[in-house]
């Protein structure tokens, strides 16, 4: 894969910015997945110091936090380098990025429907199981019976049928 088209400005100046380290920390990525974001092209080249370390600048990280959002939301990695190159080629590509993240806020709309349907079931479960303890009842709405202190119970449990 090729890195967006963005590359560092060559200037006889050190490169501004936090370290690889730094980055991981605070984004909740590895330093290796920041390097292959930049090897696949999902954030563009980064600036290099003198003594050959990512040097982060503020417009890098927040990129690299916008992206660990999308990510987030499940955003494809070929939507999000699409996003990139477009963020790369200016404000002529406004409207297209506000697609991209249009057309994703509906995939998450759904997804958090479909999210917000399971818990509903599970809180539904949950409510029978309490509602069958409170009544002293089994799955099949028979009393539970406790056996004494003095009595022993096995449980035997068929696994292959």
């Amino acid at each position: 894969m090729t890195a967006a088209p963005h590359s560092p400005a060559t200037t006889d100046t050190e490169p501004v910015g936090i370290g690889i380290a730094e980055m991981a920390e605070s984004s909740g990525l590895t330093q290796d997945t920041l390097r292959w974001y930049e090897r696949e092209g999902l954030i563009p080249e980064i600036p290099r110091t003198a003594m050959g370390r990512r040097a982060f600048s503020p417009r890098l990280v927040a990129l690299v936090q916008l992206l660990v959002r999308l990510r987030t939301t499940g955003m494809p990695t070929a939507d999000m380098r699409r996003f990139v190159i477009l963020v790369n080629l200016g404000a002529s590509t406004h409207q297209e990025r506000i697609d991209i993240l249009t057309a994703h806020r509906v995939r998450v709309d759904e997804k958090q429907r479909r999210l917000a349907e399971a818990r509903s079931a599970l809180d539904t479960k949950i409510l029978h199981y309490e509602d069958l303890i409170a009544q002293g009842l089994d799955c099949d709405g028979l009393a539970i019976v406790t056996p004494s202190s003095n009595e022993h119970r096995s449980i035997h449990v068929d696994y292959h049928s």
